[in-house]
C-alpha cells in the first residue's frame, strides 16, 4: 500500500465523534415498562375474572386495529374508510378454512391475514387511482362491495352468517395443554387462547410499525405524507411505499377480524363489514389519541372503552356523543390528546426523529478544549 493512499484512507476511517440518536431517556424507561406491563397482561387469565379477560381482548384488538389504520392514514396519508373490507375477509377467510377445510382455527389466523392481503392488491390496483376525499369513498364503496358479495356465499350462510363448529374450537390448538396444566374449563381456554393472541399481535403490530418507522423507508413515509411531489424528487417510490404498507395493513387488519371472530365464534356479513364497528370507532380511537403518533392509539383505545362502559346504554345518543367529542378535539387539540400532553411535556415514548449529537473536541488557541 502506497504511503499516499494508507494516509487517506486512516483519514476516511477516522471517527469524527458525531452520532445519531432516536432513543432517550424516557423511552428506554418506557421500553422496560412495556416489557413489565405486557408480562403482567399475559398473566391476566390466570388472576381475572372471565369478563375482565374479554374486556382486554376488545382492547387489544382495537388498539390493534387503530395502529394499523394509524399507519396507513398517519404516515401513508391514506385516509381509507373501508379497513372494514379487511375485517370481514379475514373473518370469513377463517370460518372458510375452519369449516370448508378442516383447519384449524389457529392455524387459520395467519393464512386469514395472507387472504386479506391478497384481496388487498385488487383493491389497491382500483382505489390508488383516486385521490383524497375520492380514495377514501373508494374505499367505502370496495368495502361494500366485497360484504354483498361474501352475502351470496351459501356454504357459509349467506346474507344470515353461521357459526363455528362447537368441536373446532373445543379442540384447537392449546386448549388440552391449558386444561391438563391449569384445570382450565374449555371456554376459558378458548378466552385466553385468543387473549394470549391477541396480546401478542398487537406488541408485533406496535413493534413493526415502530421499527418502520425508524428505518429509511419511514423517513421516505414521512415525506411523502408531507409533500408526495418533493418526495418523488428526492427519489422516493412513492406508489411503491404506499402499496406495501395498504398490504402490509391489510395483512394485520385481517389477523385480527380472524381473531376477533374466533372469540365470537359467530359471524354475519352486515357484522363482519361493519362501518359503524371496524372503521368508524378505529378512526375516532386514532383522531382522539392522535393521529400521526403511536401513543396516540394508546390514549385513544382507553378513551374510547371508558366513554363506551359509561355511555353504551344510551343507544343512538351515545353515537352522537362520540361524533361531537371527535369534533371538538379536533377544533381544540388537532394533534390529540397525546399531541396535546407532548406539546407541554415533550415527552415522546416512541422517538422517531433523528438526533445529532457528539461531534469532535474543538481546542482553543492554547491546546485546550473549547467550550
Amino acid at each position: 500500500m502506497t504511503p499516499g493512499f494508507e494516509t487517506m484512507s486512516t483519514q476516511m476511517e477516522a471517527p469524527t465523534g458525531w452520532r445519531v440518536e432516536t432513543r432517550t431517556r424516557l423511552s428506554s424507561l418506557f421500553a422496560i415498562l412495556s416489557l413489565v406491563a405486557v408480562a403482567v397482561l399475559a398473566a391476566a387469565p390466570f388472576v381475572m375474572s372471565r369478563g375482565v379477560v374479554q374486556d382486554l381482548f376488545f382492547i387489544l384488538t382495537m388498539l390493534a386495529l387503530a395502529q394499523s389504520w394509524n399507519l396507513l392514514a398517519g404516515y401513508a396519508g391514506l385516509i381509507s374508510v373501508g379497513q372494514q373490507l379487511f375485517v370481514g375477509c379475514g373473518a370469513y377467510a377463517l370460518f372458510g378454512f375452519v369449516i370448508l377445510a378442516g383447519v384449524d382455527p389457529i392455524l387459520a389466523i395467519p393464512l386469514a391475514g395472507l387472504f386479506a392481503m391478497l384481496i388487498a392488491a385488487p383493491a389497491a390496483f382500483f382505489s390508488f387511482r383516486l385521490y383524497g376525499p375520492y380514495f377514501a369513498i373508494g374505499t367505502w364503496v370496495i368495502a361494500e362491495v366485497g360484504r354483498l358479495l361474501f352475502a351470496q356465499w351459501k356454504m357459509l350462510g349467506g346474507g344470515t352468517g353461521t357459526s363455528l363448529p362447537r368441536e373446532a374450537t373445543k379442540d384447537m390448538l392449546g386448549i388440552s395443554l391449558l386444561q391438563n396444566w391449569f384445570g382450565m374449563r374449555s371456554a376459558a381456554a378458548a378466552d385466553a387462547l385468543a387473549y394470549w393472541l391477541a396480546l401478542a399481535l398487537t406488541a408485533l403490530t406496535i413493534g413493526f410499525i415502530y421499527r418502520l418507522l425508524r428505518s429509511k423507508q419511514g423517513l421516505g413515509l414521512a415525506a411523502v405524507r408531507d409533500n408526495e411531489t418533493a418526495a418523488r424528487a428526492l427519489g422516493v417510490d412513492a406508489r411503491r411505499l404506499k402499496i406495501v404498507v395498504y398490504l402490509a395493513t391489510a395483512f394485520v387488519t385481517g389477523m385480527v377480524g380472524a381473531l376477533i371472530y374466533l372469540q365470537k365464534a359467530r359471524i354475519s356479513p352486515d357484522a363482519a363489514f361493519s362501518l359503524t364497528d371496524w372503521t368508524a370507532y378505529v378512526v375516532f380511537i386514532v383522531v382522539i389519541g392522535g393521529i400521526g403518533t403511536i401513543e396516540g392509539p394508546l390514549v385513544g383505545v382507553l378513551v374510547f372503552f371508558l366513554l363506551q362502559n359509561a355511555f353504551s346504554s344510551y343507544g343512538s345518543w351515545y353515537l352522537l356523543a362520540l361524533g361531537a367529542l371527535a369534533i371538538v378535539a379536533m377544533l381544540f387539540a388537532p394533534r390529540g390528546l397525546w399531541g396535546l400532553i407532548s406539546s407541554r411535556t415533550g415527552w415522546e415514548l416512541f422517538p422517531v426523529r433523528r438526533l445529532l449529537k457528539g461531534g469532535p473536541v474543538l481546542h482553543d488557541e492554547k491546546g485546550g478544549p473549547n467550550g
